[in-house]
């Protein structure tokens, strides 16, 4: 009974705040974001697994119940809505970080103190990357070209098709048991003259 009567004391505690909040009380949004802070911050945590994103998706979610709390019909409860919000915030932060990766650059500033900097990371080979695996493919066909006839043959048709090994064997005229054998030397053969 008592733990009954305390929580509709909470509860007519919080319509008071979310009346005194729609009235433009910010002390009164202030206090039930507080009240709600340690929990959303730790669904929040599960969600992005980082504790800074955490907190910037729980500083967003603040911004954006305190622009949109008119909008709030109290249809669910106001942590619920939080909740929900929060969510959203957490899960826009992760959607960012897969499309925009970043990187912490410190960078001086004209005073010459050092400041944060964000940059986008290149996703384009560089120079030195592009000439790696221009000259492995070289190596990898200079290596081909040098393989007996009856690999070469299978393995060109292998790499030209991505076909199954029946489809390989029917296009080449052997059998499937010769087919992988020649396959499996070709690909030996490969790796010697490469290595």
């Amino acid at each position: 009974m008592r733990e009954k009567f305390q929580m509709e004391e909470v509860s007519v505690r919080e319509e008071a705040l979310i009346s005194a909040a729609q009235a433009g009380q910010e002390w009164a949004f202030a206090e039930l974001c507080s009240r709600h802070a340690r929990r959303t911050l730790f669904v929040l945590y599960k969600i992005t697994k980082n504790r800074e994103d955490a907190e910037d998706a729980f500083q967003d979610s603040v911004l954006k119940a305190f622009v949109h709390f008119g909008e709030f019909n109290r249809a669910s409860t106001f942590a619920t809505w939080f909740t929900r919000i929060a969510i959203n915030s957490a899960l826009m932060i992760l959607r960012r970080k897969r499309t925009r990766p970043e990187g912490l650059n410190n960078a001086p500033t004209e005073k010459g103190d050092m400041l944060p900097h964000w940059e986008i990371a290149d996703r384009r080979p560089n120079p030195e990357d592009y000439y790696i695996q221009l000259e492995g493919h070289r190596r990898l066909q200079a290596a081909i070209s040098k393989l007996p006839t009856r690999y070469r043959r299978v393995f060109e048709i292998r790499q030209r098709s991505d076909g199954s090994i029946k489809e390989i064997a029917e296009e080449a005229g052997i059998t499937i048991a010769a087919t992988k054998s020649r396959l499996l030397r070709a690909r030996q053969s490969l790796r010697n003259s490469i290595w």
